[in-house]
C-alpha cells in the first residue's frame, strides 16, 4: 500500500511578504497543480514551523514549510504505454529525454494516452511508486506539445525533489533555439517582464504587471531576409510558455506560433519553431555538473537550411 509523501523545505528570508499557497506552488508546482496545493492546505497537511495555516498567511522569511501528500488514488491511474524515446542519457536516478514536437508531456483533457508519462512508466516501473500528481510522476519540468528538445525524468521521490529544488534555486541552465518572425532591436537582451494568466483568455498567458516574475536573456544568432532571426534564448526562470509570451511581447514573435504569434505565417510549419537546445544540472547524487544537448530537429534544420539558400 502506498504512503503519503513528505516535502519540506525553508522559506527563502528574500521572501518577506509572500503567500504561504504562492510560496509552495513555486517549490513544488511541478509535482502538484494549483488547486491539490490549495486543498491540502485546506486538509491541514501543510504546516508552517510545525503549526497548520491558512493560504492566505504572510511569510515572514526563514519558515519550515512541511508538505503532506497523500498516496494517490487509484481512480488517477496511468496506464504504461511503449512508445520510443530518445534516450540521452540515463542512470540509477534519472534519465534524459529528447522529446520529439507534438509529443505531450503528461495526461490530461482529451490526451489520456500516448504522452511522455505513459512511455516512461512502461521503460521506468519504478516510478510508478513515487508519490507524486499519478499524471505528473517523474516529470522535473515540462516543455509544451509542440516544442521539441531535452526533458529532465526523475527516477525516485528524492532525485525529484533535488532536480525540483535546482529548478527552483535557478541553478540549472537552460537554453533554447527559435526562429523569431522579426529581427530584436539589439543583439543581446535581457527581457524581465512578470507573466500571469491573460484576464481575456484564460488558457492563455500574458505579460501582466502583477504577475510571476519571468526573465529570459536572448542573443542573435543568425539573421535572415525579411526580418526572420534565429536566437539563443535563456531562461532565468521557467513560466508557462515564457519565450513565446516574451518574444510576442518585444515584437519578435516565434516562427509557428498561432497562438501569441501571426495568425497568417510565413512559413509552413506545424507547432512552433522552439526548440530546448540544451541543459546543464548538477548531479542529484554527486553534484557533478553535467550538461546535455539534443540537435535541431530534422524538419526545423530544413528550414534554417532553406533559408540560408535564400529560399523559403
Amino acid at each position: 500500500m502506498a504512503e503519503p509523501q513528505t516535502l519540506e523545505f525553508k522559506v527563502d528570508p528574500a521572501a518577506v511578504g509572500e503567500r504561504l499557497d504562492k510560496i509552495i506552488v513555486a517549490h513544488v508546482g511541478d509535482a502538484l497543480t494549483r488547486t491539490q496545493i490549495q486543498t491540502l492546505i485546506k486538509e491541514g497537511n501543510v504546516t508552517v514551523n510545525d503549526k497548520p495555516e491558512k493560504a492566505s498567511l504572510r511569510l515572514k522569511g526563514g519558515e519550515h514549510i512541511r508538505v503532506l501528500v497523500p498516496p494517490p488514488t487509484n481512480d488517477t491511474a496511468v496506464e504504461p504505454e511503449v512508445i520510443d524515446l530518445d534516450i540521452l542519457y540515463e542512470d540509477e536516478d534519472f534519465a534524459v529525454v529528447n522529446k520529439p514536437a507534438g509529443l505531450v508531456v503528461h495526461p490530461g483533457a482529451g490526451n489520456e494516452k500516448g504522452t511522455l508519462v505513459n512511455a516512461i512508466l512502461a521503460r521506468y516501473p519504478q516510478i510508478a511508486e513515487m508519490n507524486y500528481v499519478p499524471k505528473r510522476r517523474g516529470i522535473v519540468h515540462r516543455l509544451d506539445k509542440d516544442t521539441s528538445g531535452v526533458i529532465l525524468i526523475a527516477k525516485n521521490a528524492p532525485t525529484m525533489q533535488k532536480l525540483m529544488r535546482q529548478f527552483q534555486d535557478r541553478s540549472v541552465e537552460k537554453l533554447y533555439l527559435t526562429l523569431v518572425e522579426r529581427t530584436p532591436k539589439t543583439t543581446t537582451g535581457r527581457i524581465n517582464a512578470p507573466i500571469d494568466r491573460d484576464p481575456r483568455d484564460r488558457k492563455k498567458m500574458s505579460v501582466q504587471p502583477k504577475g510571476n516574475p519571468a526573465i529570459s536573456e536572448f542573443v542573435i544568432l543568425e539573421n535572415f531576409r525579411d526580418g526572420l532571426t534565429l536566437v539563443q534564448v535563456r531562461l532565468l526562470t521557467g513560466r508557462t510558455h515564457q519565450i513565446r509570451v516574451h518574444m510576442a511581447w518585444m515584437g519578435c514573435p516565434v516562427v509557428g506560433d498561432r497562438i501569441y504569434g501571426f495568425r497568417k505565417q510565413r512559413i509552413p510549419l506545424k507547432g512552433q519553431f522552439l526548440h530546448a537546445a540544451k541543459l546543464c544540472i548538477d548531479h542529484p547524487r554527486t553534484g557533478e555538473r553535467l550538461c546535455f544537448e539534443a540537435p535541431l530537429p530534422a524538419r526545423l534544420q530544413a528550414i534554417l537550411d532553406e533559408l540560408r539558400g535564400g529560399a523559403v
